[in-house]
This record gives C-alpha cells, structure tokens and sequence, in this order.
C-alpha cells in the first residue's frame, strides 16, 4: 500500500510516497481503510522539528476516517464495512491504518467521511478545554487565539452552544478575520495587542476563558486578558518560545488560574477519557450543528504541498488529504 514518510527532519519535500505492507490489526485494534486523513499543524513539526517522533522513518497522520477492514481479537462494538474515525499517535497519512480500538468511534448518522475526518481531533479538543479545562459557565466571556483555524473555528461555535456570553477571537491578519465571523465569534480582534483590545472591549474587566496555542507574548497577552477569577489554558506552542512561569505573586492579585490541555497525550495516557470526550463532543456537534469547512484538499501523494500551504499561516478552517 501507498503512504507518506519522511526519513529525515526537514522542509515539506521531505515528505515521499513509500510502499509498505498492508497492517494487520492486532488485539484491540482495527485495520481501517482510510478515505480522508487530516492535515494538522502538529504533523508539520513533527517534520520539521521531531514532534513525537519516536524514530525514522515516520508516517505523519493524527486522524483518519475511512471503513473497517478487519477487527484484530477482542474487538466488540464494531463491524467489517463500518464508517468509522480514528485518533491516532501518526500514521494516517496511509491507505490503511491499524488504530486502537478506544480510539476509533463510529461516525454519526449526521456526518460524512468527509466531516468525520476534519472535525474528530478538533472537536475532542475544542470541547475538552471549554468545558473539561477551563470549565465555562453560562454568560462567562471566551477569547479564542487563532480563531480562523481548525481549533479555533470550532471552539467559536462550541463556546456559543455552551452559552457564552461573548465570544472573542484573534487572528493574524484582517483577511481571515472575515472567515472567523461566521463561526460564532462576536468580535475578531486582529494584531499583536489583543490584550489591549480586550480590555477595551471589555470596558477594562476582561475575559473570563482565554485559549492560547501559540505560547510565548500571546500566551502572556492571554493571561493579561483575563478578568478575576478568570482560566487560562495553554493547548500548544506553536511559536516555539521558552516556557512561561507565573508564582504567586503574578497570579493571586486576579485570582486567577493558568492549565494544559493535549489530546494525544489524554489518548497517550487515559483512552477511556479520551473516548468519553469524543462521544461527548460529537453529540455536542450533532446537536448544536457544529461545521468545519474543508477550504483545501490534496491526494495523498500531494502531502508536501499540504504542508506548505498549512505553514505558510494563510490558511483557513481545515486541510485534508483524499486518500481513497
């Protein structure tokens, strides 16, 4: 079968085409024939910067939806034929996966393959941190770093169907202010000053949740943002910058508190957890009508060029590879 590997760590060109053996599902996994594999940021650093790469060559690849191809022994609750998505450690850039069998959910009568693939890690991700980290009450202000991207597109819709009271995003350049608007965000703040803005905007209270996947000045100009009593959580570090430490003495004056979210490594760590969010994400979807617009497509032999334009940053919603 065809995949997508890198031996070395580089630039998108490192990515080729490679045969390898088809998969054999092993206990409590499922050989899963796929038909999209999504496109992640965290796929890009994994090329370029060996993130989670326990060794080359790799196949990059978090999600994949597709149908089942075989049960490996001790796998109930699923069946041969079926439309399944799955989360995976790398790999999905693959005609066939084997996933472990916690990780893979039946898709809802309400999705598509296509759907399926774009929202599973976004969606489990965007829920777990308003609802499982930062935990949002009815009416509580939201600011959503990167509001144009997959995460973010979705968090903006997840935050309104929780009902939020206000809905804040921030975006990098004006023109993908304009495609955040239509996903729940009450104002799309543009510029490195976000914090400035929001207290503007807030007549100096500030925001009740703030999320920031970039790290270094936003995450910082996320905490600054916060009203008293207000959460901060943390889901990436994007820029790459030193970690940020707070004491005492920085966080007690608002009260406030500062956390951490990954899903791969809640999958890594406790599947059942995982498993629980996702179900409860994807009712959450079914029932509020969550989107995900796919705004870019490649086959799969076309990955690098996948990656380019992902890291390029003017990029919107989500990309995907059509594998099948």
């Amino acid at each position: 079968m065809r995949a997508i590997a890198f031996e070395q760590l580089g630039q998108p060109d490192v990515l080729k085409v490679v045969n390898v053996p088809t998969p054999e599902p092993g206990p409590g996994q499922v050989a899963i024939d796929v038909v999209w594999s999504g496109v992640n940021f965290a796929d890009a650093k994994a090329r370029s910067a060996g993130y989670r790469v326990p060794q080359l060559p790799f196949v990059p690849g978090l999600e994949v939806s597709g149908t089942v191809r075989a049960l490996g022994p001790g796998v109930t609750g699923l069946t041969v034929g079926q439309h399944v998505a799955a989360m995976l450690p790398g790999g999905g850039y693959a005609e066939t996966v084997v996933a472990a069998a916690e990780a893979t959910f039946a898709v809802p009568d309400a999705l598509d393959l296509r759907d399926a693939a774009a929202l599973i890690t976004v969606l489990a991700t965007g829920y777990g941190l308003l609802h499982d980290v930062a935990r949002l009450r009815e009416g509580e202000t939201v600011l959503v770093q990167g509001a144009a991207g997959g995460v973010g597109t979705v968090t903006g819709q997840l935050a309104r169907a929780a009902g939020a009271g206000r809905v804040f995003g921030v975006v990098s350049r004006p023109d993908k202010a304009e495609h955040a608007r239509k996903f729940g965000y009450d104002e799309v703040l543009v510029g490195a000053d976000f914090d400035e803005q929001v207290l503007k905007a807030t007549d100096g209270r500030g925001v009740d949740v703030a999320l920031d996947p970039v790290g270094g000045d936003s995450w910082r100009r996320s905490v600054a943002s916060l009203a008293r009593y207000g959460r901060a959580v943390s889901y990436g570090n994007a820029g790459g910058e030193a970690p940020w430490n707070a004491d005492f003495a920085e966080l007690s004056p608002r009260a406030i508190s500062v956390g951490a979210f990954s899903v791969l490594t809640l999958g890594a760590g406790d599947p059942a957890a995982l498993r629980s969010l996702t179900d409860r994400a994807f009712r959450e979807a079914e029932r509020a009508g969550i989107t995900l617009p796919v705004t870019a497509e490649f086959p799969l032999d076309e990955a690098a060029r996948a990656h380019q334009l992902l890291e390029s940053r003017s990029s919107t919603g989500k990309l995907l590879l059509r594998v099948r």
